[in-house]
């Protein structure tokens, strides 16, 4: 790709910018969400026409007007964004609109159709039933499903958009097993993703783009992590391992005692102060988000008593959570944290309906405007207006519009389910400092993560779970990735 540009009203997303792939090569691509990355790949893919620059292919030039042509030349995509249909089997989705055929035409050749796909699934060591529904797989496994889907189009040039992004420890080391696999049969790869330890372990080259240019590309071996950051955000961002700052209160806020629900989760009991943030680590499958679910009263819950303040509560809807004070940050933002077709202003003002009615009920948009441009203003979200729908907000900016509803709410209690998933680098940076701060004016933060660094450098206290029980309590000062991982696969 040479001197790609494209613009959109009001906005040049690319500008002049380039990325080379070479056959068995697995070149990452990263950058700040917003930097341009996702465009140029949709220009590759044909979803969208470049307005300059050239498409080269083995050398010739090339245009790509559409998805289809992509595919025909060998170029596909696995995009972070799941695009199965969940009523449909793994057969199904992965033969839609060119299903292997009968003789006589109009009738479809189902055996092949789920042989080829046991075929294709058996290179990925996955042991399902290709007449399975989408609806009956977890994330996951959908995510391994989306893989083997692009692998059927005997792709030379395979884009990889957040690939682990829902995957465990197991499932990444056998996605890698597999990218050699393609590496070694001359597949390039293009890798993105914001895990910048996966990044030196699978590419050989990164190419660095921000505020849609081209800024460099390295030799992954030969280049710092820190300076690939450096480079992405042009600025560095600072990590710290540990807290810098104490609990300021021993109030108790809220305590969960004896939850249970079917196979879960069992015997979940424990306590988040005023001004304290725990993290829940452990290994996908462990119950974590079953757990919040049922404290905020998405899913019921078997047996359970849930305090806040010291008082009882009966939570039986969302509804109820919501009374008393507690906010849940889902891990899937744009499913349910957020409506992505309505403005931020209205996504913020949401959960607080009644505060922006007149007395005959007409709502008062200009109340709304006010309010939320407030929190627009004070949680730094990146927007023209609050008047932009949520769903052109990059992740980082929706998670923020997210907070700032249950903040205007008052919640005291907020459950953050995976707060930095699929956010860039420098936009973490930003959500753990604004964790920090909520901290600090006393809200009580139960934190769902299963990135360790996250956990270790923001927890006050960690709760590890495994098979839908907490196997063990660690001192945030105290706690490391060994001792989380090993009761992480604990079963006590």
């Amino acid at each position: 790709m040479e001197g790609i540009d494209k613009h959109f009203p009001g906005v040049q997303a690319l500008s002049g910018c380039q990325f080379e792939l070479m056959p068995g090569e697995v070149h990452a691509l990263v950058g700040e969400n917003g930097a341009g990355k996702s465009t140029m790949m949709k220009i590759l893919t044909g979803i969208y026409q470049k307005d300059g620059g050239r498409l080269l292919l083995k050398g010739k030039e090339v245009q790509i007007p559409d998805t289809k042509t992509a595919q025909q030349l060998g170029i596909s995509i696995i995009h972070q964004e799941l695009n199965l249909i969940p009523d449909l089997t793994i057969a199904q989705n992965m033969f839609i609109g060119r299903e292997p055929r009968k003789k006589l035409r109009f009738l479809l050749d189902e055996k092949k159709m789920n042989d080829d796909t046991k075929a294709l699934l058996e290179q990925l060591n996955l042991n399902l039933d290709p007449r399975m529904k989408i609806s009956e797989l977890s994330v996951a496994k959908q995510q391994m499903i989306e893989i083997a889907k692009a692998l059927s189009f005997h792709s030379e040039v395979l884009i990889m958009d957040e690939p682990t992004a829902a995957l465990t420890e197991a499932e990444i080391n056998e996605l890698f097993r597999m990218i050699e696999k393609l590496r070694h049969n001359g597949v390039g790869i293009v890798y993105i993703s914001h895990r910048m330890e996966e990044l030196r372990r699978i590419s050989d080259r990164i190419t660095v783009m921000r505020d849609g240019r081209y800024i460099t590309t390295v030799k992954t071996q030969e280049t710092s992590m820190n300076a690939i950051i450096s480079m992405m955000v042009g600025r560095e961002i600072v990590v710290e391992k540990r807290p810098s700052w104490q609990v300021g209160s021993q109030d108790t806020v809220l305590k969960v005692e004896n939850l249970s629900r079917g196979n879960a989760f069992k015997d979940i009991h424990f306590t988040v102060n005023a001004g304290e943030i725990v993290g829940v680590a452990g290994l996908m499958g462990a119950g974590r988000t079953e757990m919040a679910r049922a404290i905020f009263g998405a899913d019921r819950m078997d047996t359970g008593e849930v305090y806040v303040h010291g008082k009882k509560v009966n939570i039986r809807g969302t509804h109820d959570a919501v009374k008393h004070g507690i906010g849940y940050l889902s891990e899937d933002r744009k499913r349910y944290g957020l409506v992505v077709d309505m403005e931020v202003g209205a996504n913020i003002a949401l959960p607080s309906l009644k505060k922006f009615r007149n007395r005959i009920g007409w709502m008062k948009d200009g109340r709304i405007e006010q309010v939320s441009g407030q929190y627009v203003e004070s949680l730094k979200i990146k927007t023209p207006s609050v008047q932009q729908k949520a769903k052109f907000l990059s992740g980082g900016n929706q998670q923020k519009v997210v907070i700032g509803k249950w903040l205007h709410r008052d919640c005291q209690i907020l459950i953050f389910d995976e707060p930095t998933r699929g956010i860039d680098v420098g936009a973490k940076s930003e959500i753990y400092a604004l964790l920090e701060d909520l901290a600090k004016q006393g809200k009580a933060i139960l934190m769902i993560s299963s990135e360790l660094p996250e956990i270790l450098r923001l927890s006050h206290r960690v709760l590890v779970m495994c098979e839908g029980r907490i196997t063990g309590e660690l001192p945030g000062d105290l706690a490391n990735q060994e001792e989380i991982m090993k009761l992480a696969t604990s079963r006590n």
